[in-house]
This record gives C-alpha cells, sequence and structure tokens, in this order.
C-alpha cells in the first residue's frame, strides 16, 4: 500500500524486533502500514503451536518477494509457505485491502513496482 492513499502515516518497522535481538540499524527498519505492523507485534516466524515447524515470516530486506508472492487481480497470491503465513497473518487480502488496491490503480499506483531484490 501507498501511504500517500491511507489515514495514517507508516510505521518504522524492524524487521527483526528490537525484543529479538534486532538493531535500529538501517538495514533492519522498513515502513509498515499501522495494520501490518500491529499485526507483526514481535513475531518473526510463526505459531509453533499452529504449524509442526516454525515459518519465518517474509523478510523485505532479504527476502525476494517473487519469490513467495503474485499477483491475481487484486488479491496477493502465496508461492510459498512463507508467502502463506505473511499473507495470513497480516489478513493481506482483506476486503479493505483490495478496495485500496483498486483506488492505487486509479492513481496508477498499483501494482507496485518492485525493487530488484
Amino acid at each position: 500500500m501507498h501511504q500517500s492513499l491511507q489515514g495514517a502515516t507508516f510505521h518504522i518497522e524492524h524487521v527483526i524486533p528490537r525484543v529479538r535481538g534486532g538493531t535500529s540499524e538501517l538495514s533492519n527498519l522498513a515502513l509498515a502500514c499501522p495494520s501490518c505492523n500491529l499485526h507483526k507485534a514481535d513475531r518473526v516466524t510463526s505459531d509453533p503451536d499452529h504449524a509442526p515447524a516454525a515459518i519465518a515470516l517474509f523478510q523485505p530486506r532479504t527476502d525476494v518477494w517473487s519469490d513467495h508472492f503474485e499477483w491475481d487481480d487484486y488479491q496477493l497470491v502465496a508461492k510459498s509457505d512463507v508467502g502463506r503465513l505473511t499473507i495470513q497473518l497480516f489478513r493481506l487480502n482483506h476486503e479493505r485491502r483490495i478496495k485500496i488496491r483498486q483506488a492505487e490503480q486509479m492513481f496508477g499506483l498499483f501494482p507496485p513496482q518492485l525493487s530488484s531484490n
């Protein structure tokens, strides 16, 4: 999502939370919408109670987006366990997010331009 169409300022997110040993170095920071930041909390993996083995969340500084996700119209589709967990945890296909993507498209902001990472 683009901050320009949001009603709230994006948060500076610690990819590896400080309580899990993460630093405030630029390489460990990313912008996150408030909803994603609150859903992530201090997680870096799935809750072991919900999976036979821990699954890492998508790491925007080290993971390649296209290895884990693809677009199907306005829906984000998982291509890996990491993608499935991230979509589920952050509720990335919630009805409100679909409407935001439709609005973003009218302004030429969707689909997002991906970096080479």
